[in-house]
């Protein structure tokens, strides 16, 4: 049997040898567009993060039997071309949810607590002429206490509302799918949120009803010195009214997600006047090395299943 990883690129340093009991293995770090049909042409198993695969790719795939997505997200596989074509696709689903909630925590903290500017404090030597011990010229707040609001309570959502909790904070959450998915956290409209929470985390995933769900107008509504977070996907927060309303308003913003990603050169945000206010990983959340670990052997479960 033939195994083909088209993009371990993303994998990191993980291992990568249980796939060696299958049979051949051809890794390949990334992989075009117009690399992608010469590479799986012969495979029995394609493994695939985000590389596309089209109807016309696999028509001309003959052994072609399972499409392994080393991700949650399928939309990068055509699906019911594979399905016609007798053709397995399997994701891998919960493997990056404690990674993705503690991220989420450290966004929150780093903007919080203003670790940039106190990291810098120290190291440029500013702290070592200070004439006191201490430094409380950018104050921080706790949160024990605060309204946080949830915008999509799926498993990752729900891992953030009990810890959340945890700190003393009230927490609350909007569906954006409208279903009442729990007792134990108060449900809420989104106006209702934005105007009353003092943090906002996102968990919820792209789509007709969730794109720009955050734009401009609603951003103007939301409680002065509150906290957003976008852990879920680029786009639900509208990226042109971050740029506008960082410089207008005292709100701060952790995005882990972008509308495009990697991130292209001289956007916006780069640009905007407030950066202590404004906190971009490039899409990290999920990479934890237990996450990986637990990816790749997600994976490896479902080709056993398969075969």
């Amino acid at each position: 049997m033939q195994i083909v990883l088209l993009d371990a690129l993303t994998f990191g340093n993980t291992n990568l040898d249980a796939f060696n009991q299958f049979g051949e293995v051809e890794v390949y770090q990334t992989t075009t567009a117009d690399e992608t049909l010469k590479r799986i042409t012969n495979a029995d198993v394609i493994v695939t993060n985000k590389v596309v695969i089209t109807k016309e790719l696999m028509l001309s795939c003959k052994k072609l039997k399972l499409i392994c997505i080393a991700a949650t997200g399928m939309n990068n596989v055509d699906l019911e071309a594979a399905k016609d074509l007798n053709i397995e696709v399997k994701n891998v689903a919960g493997y990056s949810t404690d990674s993705v909630i503690q991220h989420t925590f450290s966004q929150l903290f780093y903007l919080l607590g203003h670790s940039r500017y106190y990291d810098e404090v120290v190291k440029d030597g500013t702290y070592s002429r200070s004439p006191i011990f201490t430094d409380v010229s950018q104050p921080f707040f706790e949160v024990k206490g605060k309204k946080w609001g949830i915008i999509g309570l799926g498993s990752i959502g729900r891992g953030v509302a009990n810890i959340a909790k945890a700190f003393g904070a009230d927490v609350c959450y909007y569906s954006t799918s409208g279903v009442n998915r729990t007792e134990d956290f108060q449900r809420t409209r989104l106006e209702d949120m934005l105007k009353s929470c003092d943090i906002i985390t996102i968990h919820a995933p792209l789509n007709e009803k969730t794109t720009n769900l955050l734009d401009y107008e609603q951003l103007l509504t939301c409680k002065d010195g509150a906290t957003i977070l976008n852990l879920g996907r680029g786009g639900i927060i509208n990226e042109d009214a971050i740029v506008r309303i960082i410089d207008e308003k005292n709100l701060s913003f952790g995005l882990d997600v972008l509308v495009s990603e990697p991130m292209r050169e001289n956007h916006p945000l780069l640009s905007v006047k407030n950066k202590d206010r404004l906190y971009i990983t490039p899409h990290i959340a999920w990479t934890s090395v237990e996450a990986r670990e637990k990816l790749i052997a997600g994976v490896v479960q479902n080709i056993k299943e398969s075969f």
